[in-house]
This record gives C-alpha cells, structure tokens and sequence, in this order.
C-alpha cells in the first residue's frame, strides 16, 4: 500500500464511479504486477493489461466462516494462487479470520506459520473476566455513543478469538504492500429496515462509505461527527476487536429477528399434536409445551436483567452507570450506532435518507446478505472474476441467488444464476456463473457432495 498515506482530510469525499481512493490505486497497480508474475508462474500467459482483477468472498458462518476462510486461503495459497487474489472481502466471520490475519505484515508471505499462530490462539485459554470487565471501561469511556455492539465485542466476540486486539485499522496501512486488499463489509441498518438508500457499506484501512453511493470518509475519521461533509468533533478511531464485533452483530436486525422467530412459531404450529396442546391450554388444561414458552419467554427477560443488576449492583461507579447504559441499549436495542458523517450535506445523487439524520447503526451484512458481493462490484473496481466462499448452513444459493435479483433491479451487471432445483439439498463442489460485460463468478459451497463424502445429508459433514 502507499508508503506515504494521506493525513485525514477530515471531510467526506464523494467520487465518480471511475475513481478509486488514491491509495487503493497504487495498491492496485503494484498488486496487478504480483498477479501478473503469479499468472507467468502458473504458465498463464497475458499482458500487463489484460491481467485479471480477481475478487475472493468469505460469507458469515460465525467461527466456522474464520476456520474456512483460514482453510481456503492455505489451500489457495499451496496451489500457487493466492497471489491471484487483488481484493479479499469478507463479511460476519469471516472478518474475523481477516483481522487475524492482517495483524501480521505481509501474512501472505508466511501463511503456514499465521496460521498456526491462530489455531494456537483460538485453541487456547480465553479472554479473564478481568481483562474483558477492563475493555468494556475503555469503550464506555471512549465515545459518544455506547451500544450493544462494545458489549457484544467484549463478551462474546472476544471469548470466540480469544483477544483483545486494540490495532486500528489505519495502523496497517503500509503494512500488506504483499497481500490483497482487504475490505470488511457492514449495512446501515436503518436503510435496510426502511428498504431505501444504499445499505451497504465498506470499510478498509484507508476509507469507510457506502458502497454504491461513492460517499466516503478517512477510516481514521469514521465515528467523528460531521457537519455538511466537514468534521466538527473528534472520535477516536474504532479498534480490530470492535470492527470483528460491528461485523459480526446479527441480532443487531430485531426486525430480521423477529420475522424469523414469527415463520418459525407458524412452522412450529402447523403440527395438529401442538395445535391441540394449545386448544387444551386455552380452554384450562395444563399443557407442557406452553408452559415452556411462557417459561422461555420468562427466562429471557429475567436474563435482561440480570445483566443490569450484575453490573447495577457493583461497587464502581462506572460500573453502574455502564449497567444503566445497557439496559437502556437493550431497550431500544442499539447497535453500532454512529455519527452520520453525510449529515446535512447537500448531494443531489445521494438518497435523502443518508443526509438527515445526526446519527446511523451498522450491523452484520449477513442480515440482509451473507456475502460481501456489492463491495467489489463497486463499478470502479472492475473485478473480471469473483470466487464466491460460502460457509453458511442454509441454502448455499440464497446469497448468489440474492444477489443477482438485487444487481437487476439496479441495473449492475452480474452474470445469470442458473441452478438445478434438485441441487439444493445436494450441491456440487463449485458452480461457474457467466455473463455478458458481467464478471464471471465461481461459486464454492463448503458443504457440498465431493466435501462429504457422497454422504450429503444436512449442510454439516457427518462425524
């Protein structure tokens, strides 16, 4: 990446659709050559022109996603093709396999040895109560805004990677002059629950904006508050360990939430034996399954608020007012929240949506798509190939699938999805999309026939 990065220009930047961020040009046009020796490596002759821009997507699998990514990309690199690779894009868990991975200066270089250094990590003892209890202080303190998303970060995502990594993303600028560019993908919640604007959002070492807008701002200055596109007070900037969280929020989408939880109680009571369990409780029977409903439901609430009482009832007044602050943030149920850095700017090719309002939530894309397509099909960025990694459990076409039903609506060239109905429940190993003046696409399931053994069976290999 450039050796000379930028200082904050401390404003939002809006560009054409042509015009990468300086920074990512310069990356881009040192990495094409790598690529071009990897191609000559490979016996794949082309010229300097002609070279390849190739995508890599990890979708959202919660650790699955991090092990299969770290898996893929070890695979890829042993096959001589990793150096392939310009952009590495991940959403949910696999981001979590990227920020351990870009940690470490040129990790490409060295992949074996990252590699066990994670699995030693991730293997090992997890984050003490002391340390985590210490961190959700430091984010208290820190910030205009605290939310769920530094709860999140601090007692779950921490216990999964096992650290608490307090890098930023801008320290690593300079640092991966050897490995693809890495771009973490989120969406601003309130476009995705209102269905307007541009929901997706990208943020990499040097920019932070919204992917189809062309609206960005210095990743060093995401978070700060802005006024008509000029920043007017200062917030420090977010650490890995948060970014993993922002990432990794599903339960940020209470709307995503409650539309599953709804199809699954109609599923659930469709059975006759449930619907007559529940004619007997109405009519003064005592029936066990709504008895455990009302228990459940009784247990999640209690579970509310022993959370507040724990920290409520310590002796440190930060811990009270942090235990005050989270039962405020659960009942309103704020995630990610932010400054909104387009804030009362005036911009004609911008929704009016993302301009009102002084602040905005980002979540896990995985709640409105699990695989990070609209960050490199930026027009900008002009990938020729994208590989598809998809590690979730449900349907492994419903992203691909998704994606090309959103790309026609607006009108972004992505290539036909055709896939035979009967292999849903008994995919392929891969799958290659094409498409005129569309990128060609090759989508890999991590469970598929070949994985399994022929013994496919549910989206997870049997023992």
């Amino acid at each position: 990446m450039s050796a000379n990065p930028s200082k904050p220009k401390e404003s939002v930047e809006r560009r054409n659709k042509n015009l990468l961020n300086n920074s990512e040009q310069e990356f881009v046009a040192s990495r094409r050559k790598t690529v071009l020796q990897s191609l000559k490596k490979l016996k794949i002759q082309c010229s300097r022109k002609e070279v390849p821009n190739i995508a890599l997507l990890g979708s959202g699998g919660a650790q699955r996603a991090m092990v299969g990514l770290l898996g893929s990309l070890v695979q890829l690199d042993k096959a001589g093709l990793l150096d392939c690779i310009l952009y590495l894009s991940g959403v949910s868990g696999s981001t979590w396999c990227m920020a351990s991975l870009y940690k470490e200066p040129n990790w490409s270089t060295k992949l074996e040895t990252v590699k066990n250094k994670i699995i030693e990590r991730i293997s090992g003892p997890g984050v003490s109560w002391g340390d985590a209890l210490t961190k959700l202080k430091k984010y208290y303190y820190g910030k205009d805004f605290f939310s769920l998303t530094d709860v999140w970060a601090v007692m779950v995502v921490a216990s999964i990677v096992k650290e608490i990594d307090e890098h930023t993303l801008t320290e690593q600028r300079n640092q991966h002059n050897k490995d693809p560019f890495p771009i973490y993908a989120v969406i601003d919640k309130q476009s995705k629950q209102s269905n307007d604007g541009d929901p997706w959002f990208e943020i990499n070492p040097y920019e932070a904006g919204y992917s189809l807008s062309g609206v960005f701002v210095d990743t060093g200055d995401f978070g700060s508050q802005f006024h008509k596109g000029s920043k007017i007070k200062h917030q420090d900037e977010f650490d890995m360990l948060y970014l993993q969280a922002l990432c990794g929020s599903a339960l940020g989408d209470e709307v995503a939430i409650k539309n599953d939880m709804w199809q699954k109680i109609k599923d659930f009571f469709q059975n006759e034996t449930i619907l007559e369990a529940m004619r007997e409780d109405l009519s003064g029977g005592k029936s066990p399954l709504i008895s455990s409903m009302k228990t459940e439901k009784q247990y999640i609430k209690r579970f509310a608020m022993d959370v507040c009482e724990d920290l409520s009832s310590r002796s440190n007044i930060w811990q009270f007012d942090a235990g005050i602050s989270i039962c405020k943030c659960m009942a309103e149920w704020i995630w990610g929240r932010k400054y909104n850095f387009l804030h009362n700017m005036t911009d004609e090719a911008v929704n009016s949506t993302l301009l009102q309002s002084e602040t905005r939530d980002y979540i896990d894309a995985g709640v409105l798509l699990n695989s990070p397509y609209f960050s490199v099909l930026r027009e900008d960025r002009d990938i020729d190939l994208i590989i598809s990694l998809d590690f979730s459990e449900g349907d492994p076409f419903m992203t691909v699938r998704d994606s090309a039903e959103t790309c026609k609506k607006l009108k972004i060239p992505f290539p036909e999805v055709k896939v035979p109905s009967d292999e849903g429940k008994k995919p392929k190993d891969f799958y290659v999309f094409k498409g005129q003046n569309s990128p060609t696409m090759i989508h890999i399931p991590l469970f598929n026939a070949v994985n399994c053994g022929g013994k496919f069976r549910s989206y997870s290999c049997p023992d």
